[in-house]
C-alpha cells in the first residue's frame, strides 16, 4: 500500500485519536516515522513496532531469521533497543509442525541475538504462511531518531547494500546466475541493524530511518519531507547486492517497484543518463534492509571506516523532494 493510499485509510484514526489530546505519544499516527513511541517518565519511552511478511525464503528457519531481523530493525531505526517480542504468524491447516517449529527457530535465533526475548504471541490458520513480530523497546526520549530531523549539510549514509527484491524475484524466476546473489541477500537480511544504529547514535545522527518496503528513494522522500529538505542521492555511489544490477537488467524487477516508481511521481526527480536498471534498484522494495542515515560528513567518514556502509548523498537546503543524479 502507497504512502497516499495509506494515508486515507488512516484517516478515521486520525480523527479518533487527535495528536493535541494525546501529548504522550510521541510518534504517532501523524508522522511518518518506523515506529510508534510512548514517553512513560522523563526518561524512558517504549517503542512500539510490528511487522509481518509470507515466507521470502523456501528455508523456514531462515525465513524465521530474516522476518525477525526485519521487524526488529524498526527500533534500531528509532534510536532504541528492543527488550520484548511476541511472535505473529499464520500457517496452514495440517502442515508438517516440524515447519512452523523451524520458523520460530529462526525468528528466536534473531531475537536472542539482538538481547531481547520472545515471551508468547498468537498463530491462526491461513493459506499462505506468514510470520513476524510485534516489539517493544525502549529509548531515553532525548535519544529518540526519527526520520525528521535531516539537516542542510548533512552526508547521507545507507549501511546495507540495495536489491533484494530484484534478487529474491531472480530467484523465484529462476533466472540463471542468481545463486551467489541470493547467498549474499540472504547474509544481508539476517543482519540487525543493531550496530549500525549504536554507530549511528554515536556519531551523531540527525535523522534515521530504515530501508524496506518503498524502497532507497520512497524513504529518502520520508526523511525529505519530514525534514523539510532536499536529498541529494549519487547513483552511482549506492551500495548493490552482487549481481543485482544484472539480474535487474534481465527483467527480475518487482511490481512493489513499479509501484513505488508510481506513487512517489514528482517527490522523486530522476536525472538523465542514469540506467534503467540502476533506476529500478533505487526503488527496489528491501526486505530487512538497512538504515539510510543523515548525520555530519565527519560521523559519516567515521562509519565508513568502521565498515559500516556508505555515504550515498548530500542534504541541502530547498524544497522536500529527492534528486537523483
Amino acid at each position: 500500500m502507497g504512502p497516499e493510499t495509506l494515508a486515507q485509510v488512516l484517516r478515521p484514526l486520525h480523527e479518533r485519536f487527535p495528536p493535541g489530546e494525546h501529548p504522550d505519544v510521541l510518534v504517532g499516527l501523524a508522522d511518518a516515522d518506523d515506529a510508534a513511541v510512548y514517553r512513560v517518565s522523563d526518561d524512558l519511552a517504549v517503542i512500539q513496532t510490528l511487522d509481518f511478511f509470507p515466507p521470502v525464503l523456501d528455508d523456514p528457519y531462515l525465513y524465521g531469521r530474516i522476518a525477525a531481523a526485519n521487524a526488529l530493525s524498526d527500533v534500531y531505526a528509532m534510536g532504541g533497543e528492543a527488550r520484548l517480542c511476541l511472535n505473529i504468524a499464520a500457517f496452514p491447516e495440517g502442515m508438517d509442525p516440524a515447519i512452523p517449529a523451524e520458523v520460530f527457530r529462526g525468528g528466536a535465533a534473531a531475537v536472542a541475538e539482538a538481547g531481547a526475548v520472545v515471551a508468547g504471541g498468537h498463530t491462526i490458520l491461513d493459506e499462505e504462511p506468514k510470520y513476524g513480530l510485534s516489539v517493544l523497546g525502549v529509548v531515553h526520549p532525548d535519544a529518540l531518531l526519527r526520520a525528521g530531523g535531516a539537516r542542510p549539510g548533512d552526508a547521507l549514509l545507507l549501511t546495507k547494500p540495495l536489491g533484494t527484491g530484484v534478487v529474491l524475484t531472480a530467484a523465484q524466476q529462476g533466472v540463471p546466475g542468481h545463486e551467489a546473489a541470493l547467498e549474499a541477500a540472504t547474509a544481508s537480511m539476517v543482519a540487525l541493524n543493531r550496530e549500525a544504529s549504536r554507530l549511528a547514535r554515536e556519531a551523531g545522527a540527525h535523522a534515521v530511518t530504515d530501508v524496506t518496503g518503498f524502497g532507497l528513494a520512497g524513504h529518502a522522500s520520508e526523511i525529505a519531507a519530514a525534514s523539510g529538505v532536499r536529498v541529494v542521492l549519487e547513483a552511482e555511489r549506492v551500495l548493490l547486492l552482487p549481481d543485482a544490477l544484472r539480474l535487474a537488467a534481465a527483467g527480475a524487477v518487482t511490481g512493489g517497484g513499479r509501484r513505488n516508481v508510481e506513487q512517489l511521481g514528482a517527490r522523486v526527480r530522476v536525472g538523465p543518463g542514469l540506467s534503467a536498471p540502476l533506476v529500478d534498484l533505487l526503488y527496489d522494495p528491501q526486505t530487512s534492509g538497512g538504515l539510510l542515515v543523515a548525520l555530519p560528513p565527519r560521523g559519516a567518514a567515521a562509519l565508513e571506516e568502521a565498515g559500516a556502509g556508505r555515504t550515498i548523498g548530500s542534504v541541502g537546503a530547498g524544497p522536500a523532494r529527492v534528486e537523483i543524479r
